[in-house]
């Protein structure tokens, strides 16, 4: 099933927005489509915009990594804004610069309040979801202070807005769930591009860019006794053996297949560690069956399972290590 986020995007002391946000998560939780989550950026106190520019979805501040994780969880969206001056507040302007590949190919969808039923913040966000590579929907959900709100404060919304609602949210589901496929492919591509990372950081001998490919609680299966290495610091240790007995190390992945889940990847292929001894000689190496598992955190891909094996030959009792793909 496809989540959606309600994101509540005021911050202000007295703010109405959350009245709102209650209404539209109240009225969606009757849906059996899809599950909601509001998102209140009350929650997230981002700095002002201090993350370098990129689009890697890789981030240095704390604050920045867990709101991209919530955001990455979601489908799609529904933004709940006010108008400040003509345009939308600046804390929610704020929290969509901070993350990127994080909202690209989802749903939005808006329900907006203030002078004007907030008409003119909703026309920002169009802009913006565009450069996010975010699909909005052309109803939206407007709520004038005057006639939607108790003395501009208590929310007393009229019956025909509800049917208003319901047509936003109809086709905020309907679009999530057609860019299903548009989401995978790009995280597929995040995940291929993580062991590509892998493989870079291992010719260079660099463990410290390992660090951040593995997850701190994460089981590998390795060819190499114990049973099981556990923990990013056990899985680093193994490849310290491993650089120990190479002056120049290579690593090569073949025929890796990708499967995307809700927050899970996996990936499987042929793996082989190879390059040239400390004393000089090549060593081709051998091929393993190797598998990965991926899980996202703090929004980024990283590896929480992976897995080396060999072929058993039941009469010998030995590994077949000569085989090739």
């Amino acid at each position: 099933m496809i989540k959606i986020g309600i994101v509540l995007g005021s911050t202000r002391p007295g703010r109405v927005g959350d009245q709102v946000a209650r209404w539209v998560h109240e009225r969606a939780a009757r849906r059996g489509d899809a599950g909601f989550a509001v998102i209140d950026l009350r929650d997230h106190p981002l700095p002002h915009l201090e993350e370098p520019p990129g689009f890697s979805g890789r981030y240095e501040d704390e604050r920045t990594r867990a709101f991209a994780a919530e955001i990455a969880a979601c489908d799609g969206f529904v933004f709940v804004t006010p108008e400040y001056n003509h345009a939308m507040p600046g804390v929610l302007k704020n929290a969509l610069d901070h993350v990127h590949v994080e909202w690209n190919s989802k749903a939005a969808g808006f329900v907006s309040y203030g002078g004007v039923g907030g008409a003119r913040s909703a026309e920002q966000l169009r802009l913006v979801c565009g450069a996010l590579q975010v699909a909005d929907v052309a109803p939206q959900v407007t709520l004038p202070l005057v006639t939607e709100f108790e003395n501009r404060t208590l929310f007393r919304p009229g019956d025909h807005q509800l049917a208003a609602l319901d047509t936003l949210l109809d086709l905020v589901v309907a679009w999530s769930t057609a860019l299903a496929p548009l989401r995978g492919g790009e995280a597929e591509a995040a995940i291929r591009g993580r062991l590509d990372e892998v493989v870079e950081a291992l010719r260079a001998k660099d463990l410290e860019a390992l660090r951040q490919i593995y997850a701190p609680d994460v089981v590998s299966f390795d060819v190499e006794p114990p049973l099981q290495h556990v923990g990013v610091e056990a899985k680093l240790q193994n490849w310290a053996k491993v650089f120990t007995f190479f002056e120049k190390v290579d690593y090569e992945l073949r025929d890796l297949t990708i499967t995307v889940g809700a927050g899970l990847a996996v990936g499987h292929g042929f793996g082989r560690v190879s390059g040239t001894l400390k004393n000089g000689v090549v060593a081709d190496g051998m091929w393993v069956r190797a598998t990965f598992v991926f899980r996202k955190l703090g929004g980024e891909w990283v590896i929480v399972h992976d897995q080396a094996s060999v072929p058993f030959d039941m009469a010998s009792g030995r590994g077949v290590v000569d085989l090739e793909p």
